[in-house]
């Protein structure tokens, strides 16, 4: 009888679990299909020596952006990235950001800007590790911390205006490939 319970339990209300976190409600994605959207930025615009570009092509019927190129700490730089403004998408109910990328072995970070800062330099962030293929990232928005102690030690977000891929912090090659990045409540 015990045994009967525990797989009654296992098909009526495992299913339905797993069935509610499949079925979390799409706020936004981006698949690269529109490229004017995106803009790459380097730390040249301060001074620093990182170099990078991004590219786009379309593979298997998937749209990619490739994030690559030479991230060096020289002249007090570091950093790489390709950004994309979020000021008209409602984000207030955002719970958890997903992100399919792949690369060559890295840590990369995503950095979300909201509408409180002031200043170029700060930012929320996470990081991600990515491998030689695809691997779908499930990251919860309270997981993004701040960048200094002038924010809020959360992230509200209904006020996020803009996310970025971000290859930073350390001398090192990026290859940083992703074909969804998308919020959902």
């Amino acid at each position: 009888m015990k045994n009967l319970i525990i797989i009654i339990f296992l098909i009526l209300i495992v299913p339905a679990k797993i069935t509610n976190r499949a079925m979390a409600e799409l706020l936004f994605r981006d698949n690269f299909q529109d490229t004017t959207q995106w803009r790459f930025v380097s730390d040249e615009v301060m001074g620093g020596r990182s170099s990078g570009s991004v590219a786009y092509a379309k593979k298997n019927g998937m749209h990619i952006a490739l994030l690559s190129g030479n991230v060096t700490t020289e002249n007090n730089g570091g950093f790489i990235q390709i950004r994309k403004d979020l000021q008209n998408i409602d984000l207030k109910k955002a719970r958890f950001l997903k992100i399919t990328a792949k690369g060559n072995n890295q840590k990369y970070f995503i950095h979300l800007r909201t509408s409180w800062m002031m200043f170029p330099w700060q930012y929320y962030q996470t990081e991600f590790y990515v491998r030689r293929a695809f691997k779908e990232f499930n990251i919860p928005i309270s997981q993004f911390r701040r960048s200094d102690f002038l924010l809020s030690k959360s992230i509200t977000p209904k006020n996020i205006i803009s996310i970025g891929l971000v290859a930073f912090g350390r001398d090192h090659r990026a290859e940083l490939s992703v074909k969804e990045i998308a919020f959902y409540k």
